[in-house]
C-alpha cells in the first residue's frame, strides 16, 4: 500500500502515511501470539503435570530443563507479542505530510510512541526546502524512500518505514511533489 495523496486545492497537498496497521502486522502479532501462549502453556503443563493444550501433551517434558526452556520462549513471545499489539493499536508511524502553500509552510507528523514525543512534528517554511531527494538501494534489503531536503537542518523522511515502495511510484511521487513545491528532484 502506499502514501494515499489527497488534494484539496492546487494549493494544499496533503499525503496520508500508513503506520503499523498493516496487514503484514497483524499476520506477525497473531502468529507470535499463537506462539508464545502456546509454549508458556507447554511450560506450565511441564510443571503441574497436566496438559493444558489441546494438540500435544508436554506434561509428560521434565521440568527441568525443557519446561523451563519451553517456559521461558513462551514469556519472551507473549512479551513479543504485547509490544507488536501495542504498535498496532497506537498505530504508531502513521500520520501525513502536508505542503500549504497558501500558508507557505511544510508540515510533516507521525504518531510515535507514548510519553512526551508521542506527536512527531516537522515544520518549516516552503522557501527552505532545497530539494526533494530520492534514496534508491537495491539487494538483499532494498530501500526506495524519498526525502525532504531543508536549509540548516537534516532530510527528513517523508515515505513510510517499512515495505518499500515501487521504483515507479517512489519516481512519481517525487516528481510530483517536486512540481508542486517548485524544487529539484535529486537522486535519480
Amino acid at each position: 500500500m502506499t502514501t494515499e495523496t489527497i488534494s484539496s486545492s492546487d494549493r494544499i497537498l496533503r499525503q496520508q502515511i500508513l503506520g503499523s496497521r498493516r496487514i503484514s502486522n497483524y499476520l506477525l502479532a497473531t502468529a507470535v501470539t499463537i506462539g508464545g501462549v502456546g509454549f508458556l502453556l507447554a511450560g506450565i503443563s511441564s510443571y503441574l503435570h497436566k496438559n493444558l493444550l489441546f494438540f500435544s501433551d508436554p506434561s509428560q517434558l521434565i521440568f527441568v530443563p525443557q519446561g523451563i526452556a519451553m517456559g521461558f520462549y513462551g514469556v519472551a513471545g507473549s512479551l513479543l507479542a504485547t509490544y507488536l499489539w501495542l504498535m498496532i493499536i497506537l498505530d504508531v508511524g502513521s500520520g501525513y505530510n502536508e505542503f500549504n502553500r497558501e500558508t507557505g509552510f511544510v508540515k510533516i507528523f507521525r504518531w510515535g510512541f507514548p510519553g512526551k514525543n508521542r506527536q512527531i512534528e516537522v515544520s518549516c517554511r516552503i522557501e527552505d526546502v532545497q530539494a526533494i531527494r530520492v534514496d534508491i538501494k537495491e539487494g538483499l534489503n532494498p530501500r526506495r524512500a524519498l526525502y525532504l531536503r531543508i536549509k540548516g537542518r537534516r532530510d527528513v523522511p517523508l515515505t513510510r518505514v517499512g515495505q518499500p515502495m515501487s521504483l515507479p511510484q517512489v519516481e512519481n511521487q517525487g516528481a510530483e511533489l517536486a512540481r508542486f513545491l517548485g524544487v529539484p528532484l535529486e537522486g535519480l
